[in-house]
């Protein structure tokens, strides 16, 4: 999953060990980071090699291109590359170890980006929320995996026994009811729809409403794929919120997108004041840019990944788990 950034490790080090092969790109393989004289003149006396500024300086600007190019975003590559230099400018590190070193000073940068912004799951919430039923709300773009999503996390409350309805809200595609209906039959979970067209917020409204009926514990309710840039059906979105009041505003993005994911989940957040993000199709995220970049810059706790099409193809998301996944 993350081979991508295993090579610029290892392209890395090799760049500041001067080893002779290079996992870079051809256009920056001979640009190799050589020790300057009177670090080269120091290291005669001695096993150990204390680096300077100039010794790392291009390694450096080249990892945070490398990091740029797998879809980190600017800021988070910006501060890996700051807090590499902050541990390597004067550290003394013996020469037969400088791999090993290099590697544990990537994997603490990026375990620390990632463990700042880790979420608690949603069913690890649910016995703090006295309210009932508990109202979740789905939210993100259409094509992100929202409707699978929701079905996966509806298999997973019921295997942990809250009773579940499901609201088909998205009624801007009749494909969508259609499709949460499958899905409500597959988990043998009931679906409270209306027709193509309906007022969503109606639709939820009754979901509610059957809920509390039939003492429901849990209601999830999904929404019609909306971009950031579309204010008319984020209106609308804030106007579910007002009326059915969720305990709970989850976003659900592609790992795929890129940077984009991290600019929609800002907009959403910012009108919705968000409570959690889902990252989906995180199995086909061959770089692992966006899962760095999102724990960090969009300060919206992560909560669960998606990596299969399968209703038990989600797990809570365990940043520790990531950055091991990432070293060499």
């Amino acid at each position: 999953m993350f081979d991508f950034l295993k090579k610029k490790i290892s392209g890395f080090v090799d760049k500041i060990s001067g080893k002779k092969e290079s996992t870079f790109p051809s256009s920056i393989k001979e640009e190799r980071v050589k020790l300057t004289i009177s670090t080269h003149v120091k290291s005669l006396f001695s096993n150990e090699i204390e680096l300077g500024e100039n010794d790392i300086r291009s390694a450096l600007n080249d990892f945070e291109l490398e990091l740029l190019e797998g879809n980190v975003a600017l800021a988070v590559a910006e501060q890996i590359k700051e807090e590499l230099r902050r541990e390597l400018i004067g550290k003394k590190v013996k020469k037969n170890e400088l791999q090993q070193q290099i590697t544990s000073m990537f994997f603490n940068s990026i375990k620390s980006i990632m463990l700042e912004n880790t979420g608690i799951p949603i069913i690890e919430q649910l016995d703090e929320i006295k309210t009932r039923p508990i109202k979740i709300m789905f939210t993100g773009p259409n094509g992100s995996g929202k409707t699978t999503t929701i079905a996966k996390i509806a298999n997973l409350l019921k295997k942990n026994n809250y009773s579940v309805v499901i609201a088909a809200a998205d009624t801007f595609r009749a494909a969508a009811i259609e499709q949460m209906e499958f899905h409500g039959h597959a988990l043998g979970i009931k679906v409270i729809k209306g027709k193509y067209g309906a007022d969503p917020t109606s639709v939820a409204f009754d979901a509610v409403n059957h809920a509390k009926a039939h003492n429901i514990d849990i209601v999830l309710i999904d929404t019609a794929g909306r971009q950031e840039t579309n204010l008319n059906l984020l209106n609308e979105l804030k106007k579910m919120a007002r009326v059915i009041n969720p305990e709970l505003k989850i976003y659900v993005g592609e790992s795929i997108a890129g940077n984009s994911v991290i600019e929609q989940v800002g907009m959403f957040d910012k009108e919705l004041k968000l409570d959690g993000l889902i990252l989906t199709k995180l199995d086909c995220d061959t770089k692992g840019g966006t899962v760095i970049s999102i724990s960090k810059v969009t300060h919206v706790p992560v909560l669960y990944i998606t990596i299969g099409q399968g209703y038990e193809d989600i797990e809570k998301f365990d940043g520790d788990k990531i950055a091991r996944n990432i070293g060499i």
